[in-house]
């Protein structure tokens, strides 16, 4: 009997057991084992962690620039008593995401690893690179703590992309032209607003709410001489300043070969010491993820630390295509200024500036000839200058209205020269011996009269300008003055030979 007791008692406790071990399995709980974890399973928790989180950020942030820029790179490495580790690629990243992400990253940590989770940083050793952190002491660092500065190395030992391999420079060339300052930049409407700002950034760089000056305009209106007239300016009033131009293409060819040479802390650190930048054509930057990325985080550390950054386009910010948002977004800070055509009066001024300071003298029907056939580019309108100044001195020509010409049909546009209402007025008020300001007054002499006509009806045949602006550049007429000025010159052709003698004969003129 009492072995028979004894064996329903075992039987009835082992079902309680294996009923209270179904129970603590179905509630998620195990009983008295710890098995044991592989390495594998170790991984599969901090990387899956780490997509949890992922998953969060990517919900507030979606899939953005800033998204793909500062979360995307990061890679989890470990997870210890509720402590994720992750590996970021810089001590600038790690700032970075210190500086506008902290918040977001403990509110993820939390609700992923509940009130206690804590994230700490690893960052990337660059064997390479004398200044990286070494391996034995990564740089790591809770959330809830303050941030660091990260140290900087010394800035006459960090390696410099303007130096030619083989010869030792410690300091910094600014690779500035010397003759483009802003004694040799002509003022007028068209540039007054940009070199008012460029002057005011020179006398206090990173001073002013100019910052970034984003100067745009077409190619050959002086962008590349107010950078450096900036720049020279800059140094001027405080050489102890670290003043550095240097164009898009440039610059992109130093991250080409930093990335090569696994030297980008070195890259971006030499940049980040520099007081006023100027980068000339950012638009070439265009479908260059990486090099933007390089000069964000430039931009953001300069910006930041009160430097001056000047940048040209030949575009807008907003007209900027194959250019990341968040680098156009920044574009917008500060001024805008563009640089427009220079009418004619700059254009002259312009040409008498550059005689001057070459010491030669040139007759004004030619300057003017030369400041009218080319209305557009500053650049080539130099160009046919300095060609004319290298005939007059190399080969003791003198200088004519017919050597003009042949330099213009030379150089400008292989001999095609695009016909502007400045020039067309010029030589219609040339053909009627009138100075242009009565051309566009409000007198009614019938000489003055066909004169403004004939230069309307030929600014309508010979530009793409509209009929408003025609008007607009003939004593601020309205279209229809154009329209009703046009018909009268062909009704005139029509009916007088001698009229249309006089026409063909200035027709030859405009287009010679």
């Amino acid at each position: 009997m009492l072995a028979h007791f004894f064996l329903i008692f075992f039987c009835h406790i082992f079902a309680v057991k294996k009923t209270a071990s179904m129970a603590c399995e179905k509630l998620g709980f195990q009983q008295c084992r710890k098995p044991k974890i592989s390495l594998r399973k170790m991984e599969q928790t901090y990387i899956t962690v780490w997509e949890e989180c992922l998953k969060i950020i990517r919900d507030n942030l979606g899939e953005s620039a800033n998204y793909r820029t500062w979360f995307e790179p990061i890679k989890p490495i470990g997870l210890q008593d509720k402590t994720l580790t992750i590996q970021v690629p810089s001590p600038f990243f790690f700032e970075w995401l210190e500086e506008y992400y902290v918040d977001l990253l403990r509110s993820t940590i939390h609700r992923v690893l509940g009130p206690e989770g804590r994230l700490k940083y690893s960052l990337v050793v660059d064997n390479t690179n004398p200044y990286a952190i070494p391996a034995e002491s990564s740089y790591k660092r809770e959330t809830r703590n303050q941030p660091t500065a990260m140290p900087v190395p010394p800035k006459d030992h960090l390696p410099n992309p303007f130096v030619i391999p083989g010869l030792e420079k410690i300091k910094i060339n600014s690779q500035l032209n010397e003759n483009y300052s802003f004694d040799n930049f002509v003022e007028g409407d068209c540039n007054r607003l940009a070199r008012a700002a460029g002057y005011a950034i020179a006398e206090k760089p990173g001073k002013t709410g100019f910052n970034p000056l984003f100067v745009h305009g077409a190619t050959g209106l002086g962008k590349t001489h107010l950078l450096n007239a900036i720049g020279l300016q800059a140094k001027l009033n405080n050489p102890d300043l670290t003043v550095l131009y240097v164009s898009a293409e440039l610059f992109t060819q130093q991250f080409m070969d930093a990335c090569r040479n696994k030297t980008t802390n070195d890259f971006t650190h030499f940049y980040q010491l520099i007081d006023v930048l100027l980068i000339d054509d950012i638009h070439k930057l265009s479908g260059k993820p990486a090099t933007q990325d390089a000069f964000f985080q430039i931009f953001n550390h300069l910006h930041q630390s009160g430097k001056q950054l000047v940048i040209s386009s030949e575009k807008t910010p907003v007209e900027l295509q194959g250019i990341e948002q968040h680098l156009v977004s920044r574009f917008k800070w500060g001024l805008p200024a563009g640089l427009q055509v220079p009418d004619v009066e700059t254009r002259m001024g312009i040409l008498r500036r550059k005689l001057q300071t070459s010491g030669v003298e040139m007759p004004k029907d030619v300057i003017e000839y030369i400041a009218y056939s080319i209305s557009t580019n500053v650049r080539e309108m130099e160009g046919v200058l300095n060609s004319l100044l290298a005939q007059s001195i190399l080969n003791k020509k003198t200088i004519t209205m017919d050597l003009a010409k042949q330099m213009i049909d030379q150089i400008v546009h292989n001999s095609v020269k695009e016909i502007s209402i400045d020039y067309i007025q010029k030589i219609v008020c040339d053909y009627f011996d009138l100075p242009v300001d009565k051309l566009n007054s409000n007198r009614k002499f019938r000489p003055i009269v066909t004169a403004r006509q004939l230069a309307m009806y030929f600014a309508r045949k010979y530009t793409k300008a509209s009929l408003a602006a025609i008007g607009s550049q003939c004593g601020k007429r309205d279209h229809s003055t154009v329209l009703h000025a046009c018909k009268t010159v062909r009704n005139m052709l029509d009916t007088d030979k001698s009229f249309r003698a006089m026409v063909d004969e200035l027709d030859k003129k405009i287009k010679n």
